[in-house]
């Protein structure tokens, strides 16, 4: 399979990358930003989250209806996302739409903002915060969050909170879209059967006059120290255990030795947390993953188990972490590489997982990295390389937040 790489910069600063590949039998494209929760002001917490809902209640030449029906008149596979630190808008289609695709993207990036729409959409964000506090698991990970992270706006919680989102004006959604949204503070990504010169220049036609604004982003320290915070909830019915402690950074080498190590400890099937938590019945549930952050990372460990457990299960997890660098042998490193390699493969099999790829390599590292040279690195990890990270992070401090079924229902 022949695929060719090819990049452009715009006057303004916008980038434009792409992987062009004639034997694919679709194209996708996403317009990367670089701004999230991490960017924000605390008295604006939200405020990314909320504007990606407002990018698609139209502009001056769609309606919100009209964006969403000209999506579906092209078949198009669409959404949007926001996290920490990027947020992006994108969609997979047949390669004879994706002009269109591209020029619906281009306008909604443009948004009206309207009052109506804004305080209408207010109430939306207000029910999904509402939704998620209903969810242990986003709970216990939200708190862990801001005990980790303190002051850096990392710690932020992504949907904001119900005085920071009910205190929102749409004039400081306004300035901050000015901001964040400038063309030197975005990349556009594209993958598969397409003519990549036709969509740079279809690209600058539509976002040629867009003016940067210099926007960057305020690292911060992050001051990491041991905490533990227990939570007691009436309606929950499981123990639930969170923790956080420093990893490897989206633009550590090390983070391949992260992604192996945390498959041979904590992967939902065959790892050590699996047979010592789950196979005998000790937990439902026992994860470990890394999160490659811009400048830092953190790996996270879950555990959820029956009340009765909490003690033992905890115990076992901090066993496992304290003695992750204790006889790692080579064939659970191989059998860890050869599921993340399966999982990159898969994904790069479709011009989607890669277009999100590229647009991932070129906001964090800003450089391109085929998938093979991808899977050469991921291969090249050895059980020296993961007993040397754990020397180095250890697992240590610990940030842990408990989540427990409240007084009544212990009672009960």
């Amino acid at each position: 399979m022949s695929v060719e790489f090819r990049q452009a910069t715009l006057d303004n600063g916008l980038q434009i990358i792409g992987e062009v590949n004639e034997e694919a039998h679709t194209a996708a494209t996403g317009f990367f930003v670089r701004t999230g929760s991490r960017d924000e002001q605390r008295p604006l917490m939200g405020v990314s989250h909320f504007l990606e809902h407002m990018m698609f209640k139209g502009t001056e030449r769609r309606s919100a209806d009209q964006v969403n029906r000209d999506f579906d008149r092209i078949g198009a596979s669409y959404n949007a996302s926001t996290s920490q630190e990027v947020t992006t808008y994108y969609a997979h289609v047949l390669p004879e739409y994706l002009p269109d695709a591209i020029d619906l993207l281009s306008d909604i990036l443009r948004p009206s903002l309207r009052d109506a729409d804004f305080d209408m959409e207010k109430n939306v964000i207000l029910e999904e915060i509402g939704m998620y506090a209903d969810k242990p698991f986003w709970v216990v990970y939200e708190q862990a969050m801001e005990d980790y992270f303190g002051e850096n706006p990392l710690g932020f919680r992504i949907l904001g909170t119900n005085d920071s989102v009910t205190d929102l004006s749409r004039e400081k959604m306004g300035d901050y879209f000015r901001q964040r949204y400038s063309p030197d503070n975005m990349v556009v990504s594209l993958a598969g059967r397409l003519d990549f010169d036709a969509c740079v220049g279809q690209i600058e036609q539509a976002c040629g006059a867009w003016e940067r604004t210099g926007a960057e982003r305020s690292h911060g320290q992050v001051d990491a120290k041991p905490s533990a915070r227990d939570l007691d909830d009436d309606s929950a019915n499981m123990h639930y255990l969170l923790g956080l402690c420093p990893g490897p950074s989206a633009q550590d080498d090390r983070r391949y030795a992260a992604a192996v190590l945390s498959h041979v400890l904590g992967d939902a099937e065959g790892s050590r947390m699996y047979w010592e938590l789950i196979d005998p019945g000790l937990a439902d549930e026992a994860e470990l993953s890394h999160h490659g952050f811009d400048q830092t990372g953190v790996f996270v460990f879950y555990a959820s188990c029956d009340p009765k457990r909490a003690g033992q299960v905890g115990s076992v997890m901090s066993r496992i972490l304290d003695r992750a660098g204790e006889g790692l042998k080579a064939d659970e490193v191989e059998r860890a590489k050869r599921k993340i390699a399966m999982s990159l493969t898969l994904s790069g099999e479709r011009p989607a997982g890669r277009m999100q790829a590229l647009g991932g390599q070129w906001l964090y590292l800003g450089k391109h990295q085929p998938l093979a040279e991808e899977l050469d690195r991921l291969e090249a990890v050895e059980v020296a390389d993961l007993v040397d990270l754990v020397d180095n992070y250890g697992f240590e401090p610990r940030t842990l937040v408990r989540l427990t079924p409240g007084r009544k229902r212990k009672k009960g």
